[in-house]
């Protein structure tokens, strides 16, 4: 009896472990391109789907006076984390001050909430270049969709197994051990879908702070003139050691110069 139990138990892995082959080729062939099957009727919504599936990436730069961009890379700042727009995240900031001051700011944000933080970023200054990029995710989701699928099924299978009352401690051991290695996929899987479905969900928006052209100019001449002194110092400092290193070559081209002059005069 326990010996046909193995052999039942047996045949039961060889089939599970096909099943899931074959639920991991087609898989892998989604992965690479590869097409899934569905029915002719179902062609129209899955287009339709796959539309949706768009992660968009937008980027700003705002022009202003340079005094002022802290103040405003705070208020916007304070819009997000006040989900002023809508469910916001701030990434990454970053801040340049001295004589040529300038900010970024990364975020997270809900998609109606884009523009409206872009117009108040923007307000009573020059909004500049701007951009938009979208990645297509339909397929990454479609894929990430099938192996949970396929690892639920896995995990439906292991566990009518391992409810089994004639199995051997070792069997046992064996579905534990696999169980627990199919749960952490499942678990793996299900956090990169919400990763996926994150990047769908809201939008990801960078916005630079930079100060006019003008003032960028000015700062520019200011720096020059500070540096005037330092660079004058370079230069002098560069002139004595090109000095020093010339001077041994300058004597001894005036110690020929005089030996060859001597040297004539003596035949002549």
């Amino acid at each position: 009896m326990k010996q046909r139990s193995r052999i039942l138990l047996a045949c039961g892995f060889a089939l599970l472990a096909a099943a899931c082959s074959e639920k991991s080729g087609q898989a892998e062939s989604l992965a690479y391109g590869g097409a899934a099957p569905a029915p002719a009727a179902d062609v129209g919504a899955n287009v339709a789907r796959d539309a949706s599936f768009l992660a968009y990436e937008h980027n700003a730069t705002v022009t202003l006076a340079g005094d002022a961009i802290a103040a405003r890379l705070q208020q916007a700042q304070d819009a997000c984390n006040d989900a002023k727009f809508g469910d916001c995240v701030v990434l990454n900031v970053w801040q340049e001050g001295g004589d040529q001051p300038s900010a970024r700011l990364g975020m997270r944000l809900a998609p109606a909430g884009v523009e409206p933080m872009i117009a108040l970023a923007s307000a009573d200054a020059e909004l500049g270049s701007r951009s938009t990029r979208a990645e297509d995710l339909a397929v990454v989701v479609r894929d990430n969709s099938l192996a949970q699928q396929r690892l639920r099924k896995e995990r439906e299978r292991l566990q009518e197994f391992q409810s089994r009352r004639d199995l051997s401690v070792a069997d046992m051991i064996a579905l534990s051990r696999q169980l627990a290695e199919t749960e952490a996929q499942i678990e793996a899987a299900e956090q990169e879908g919400a990763q996926h479905r994150r990047r769908i969900d809201t939008q990801l928006l960078t916005i630079d702070f930079r100060p006019t052209s003008s003032q960028a100019s000015r700062s520019e001449v200011w720096l020059a003139i500070r540096d005037s002194g330092a660079t004058l110092a370079s230069g002098v400092a560069w002139t004595i050691r090109a000095v020093a290193f010339l001077l041994p070559v300058v004597l001894v081209v005036w110690v020929l110069v005089a030996v060859i002059r001597r040297w004539r005069r003596r035949r002549g």
